[in-house]
């Protein structure tokens, strides 16, 4: 009889929590997917956000049935210190991952977690990538110890998501990262542009009033448009197989930019175009088609609210907030500029919908500080050089090529959105300078580092490979300084091939 008891226990429990797991399958599957969709080294540059002579049908579509975020920022204007601060939903400033490519053998402060593994202890599949877009999107690029996939306690075991390239209805819900690469610089570019049907004609683009108005730079700035086009049909794309699937009705779709474009101001510096990014959200479920939100949004408070769509209390670490909470209201996105290769900068900047103010710490570093790997990758600083050194340039395009930087900027972003006239010296602005140069410095000290591990990537060898271009190919150099990109990954390899024959001579 004691043992019957035993045994009915045992069953009422093994029922009861069989009933749970049944319950808890039951309650994930009820939870929406999420789709991150991230294209890089991109601004706000389509055309349902104003860019001219570029054609985005498919997320113009999205924006059209979703909602279109005008004021959203991310806290860095480099590709890792960007994502590592989305990843965690915490300013990279503070998780110590503010450093372009370091500590990549560090593992987090043990107080922060990826957004992904609190989404995965809800139920959900973390999926990278996917397999139709270029490179299949797998790009991960954040400055902490790290695997792409596998499990995650961040003492031994790193792994930020649990599988590649294919969401399935046995997934859901599911959470799908998808970089979108095409918009990054690479030596895809030309090819891109080839294989358009309809190429982006030079001269219908409309250049910043800081861009010097020459033929190779329009050129440039059209390349850069048809990898926009080119990564608008891989949107369309991604569409269409959830519909395929049968999953459309129940997925959100987030399309952002990881930083600004890949041209002057943009990528690596504090201005708009380096900060500003798309944001759109699609879930006709739950959104009224065609809004504008107009609020100031940073790119943590994205994570945060993916976090909040699973039904995730945000964490008390993270510094960014749900923007579909009834509170939600932020003033102000603080940013920053680290190291970037070889280049040791330190600026800060805080950004509302009318305002900027920027502090460089390091004035003494120009904006054109000829980084090596930009050297590929910069046709417009090339050609602009050459016109400076001929007087060519009037005094707003000179401004990014003086030798030393300001101490301080300020812009009033309604009257002075290209931020073209800098009234930081000006006497009838002071209250309004001092009033973000103190709000800048109760940002750093909110956000101090917690702790100061600094490990970063060597570049040296890009470096070098410049400096054997200019001495060993001028003409190479040559055709770089007329604006041409002559293929960073190719002349690294005849590099990597020149070093080993060097090598073989010394032996000998």
């Amino acid at each position: 009889m004691y043992k019957l008891v035993i045994k009915s226990i045992f069953l009422i429990l093994v029922i009861n929590a069989s009933s749970c797991k049944s319950q808890e399958k039951q309650e994930a599957l009820k939870k929406p997917n999420i789709i991150w969709l991230m294209a890089e080294d991109m601004s706000v540059d389509l055309a349902c956000y104003g860019m001219q002579a570029v054609k985005t049908p498919y997320l113009d579509k999205m924006a059209s049935e979703g909602i279109r975020f005008d004021n959203a920022f991310v806290t860095n204007p480099i590709c890792s210190p960007s994502r590592s601060a989305m990843m965690i939903g915490t300013h990279q400033v503070k998780t110590n991952t503010h450093n372009h490519r370091s500590n990549r053998d560090i593992p987090l402060n043990k107080q922060f977690t990826p957004f992904t593994q609190k989404l995965r202890e809800v139920g959900y599949t973390a999926i990278l990538g996917n397999h139709a877009v270029m490179n299949k999107g797998r790009k991960i690029d954040v400055n902490f110890k790290h695997d792409a996939i596998g499990e995650w306690d961040g003492e031994t075991k790193f792994g930020l998501f649990d599988k590649y390239d294919n969401f399935e209805k046995t997934d859901e819900p599911f959470f799908a990262q998808i970089q979108l690469l095409a918009t990054h610089r690479g030596d895809w570019w030309d090819e891109v542009r080839e294989q358009s049907e309809h190429p982006v004609n030079p001269d219908e683009v409309v250049l910043p009033k800081y861009y010097a108005d020459d033929p190779a730079i329009r050129l440039d700035w059209a390349k850069y448009l048809d990898q926009v086009e080119y990564m608008d049909n891989e949107v369309g794309m991604i569409f269409k197989e959830l519909e395929d699937k049968g999953m459309a009705d129940n997925t959100i779709i987030i399309f952002i930019g990881d930083n600004g474009r890949c041209n002057i101001r943009g990528k690596g510096y504090l201005n708009d175009p380096g900060l500003k990014i798309p944001y759109i959200i699609h879930y006709p479920k739950s959104f009224k088609g065609g809004e504008v939100r107009k609020d100031v949004v940073s790119a943590t408070d994205i994570t945060a609210t993916i976090l909040d769509f699973a039904g995730i209390d945000i964490p008390d670490y993270m510094t960014g907030k749900p923007m579909f909470a009834d509170n939600f209201k932020r003033d102000y996105v603080y940013a920053a500029r680290d190291l970037w290769d070889e280049i040791e900068e330190k600026s800060r900047a805080i950004t509302s919908n009318e305002w900027k103010y920027i502090r460089n710490d390091k004035p003494e570093i120009p904006f054109d500080a000829h980084q090596a790997y930009l050297e590929f990758y910069r046709p417009a600083v090339h050609i602009m050089r050459t016109l400076k050194k001929e007087g060519k340039l009037n005094d707003v395009q000179k401004f990014f090529f003086q030798d030393s930087k300001p101490e301080e900027e300020l812009y009033n972003l309604i009257n002075d959105p290209q931020e073209l006239v800098n009234l930081a010296n000006s006497p009838e602005y002071t209250s309004i300078l001092e009033d973000l140069r103190e709000k800048t410095l109760k940002y750093d000290e909110a956000y101090k580092p917690v702790s100061d591990i600094y490990k970063p990537k060597s570049v040296q060898n890009t470096v070098d490979l410049v400096q054997w271009i200019k001495d060993e190919h001028p003409d190479i150099r040559n055709q770089m300084e007329n604006g041409v990109e002559v293929g960073f990954k190719l002349w690294g390899e005849k590099f990597k091939k020149y070093k080993k024959e060097q090598t073989k001579k010394t032996k000998k």
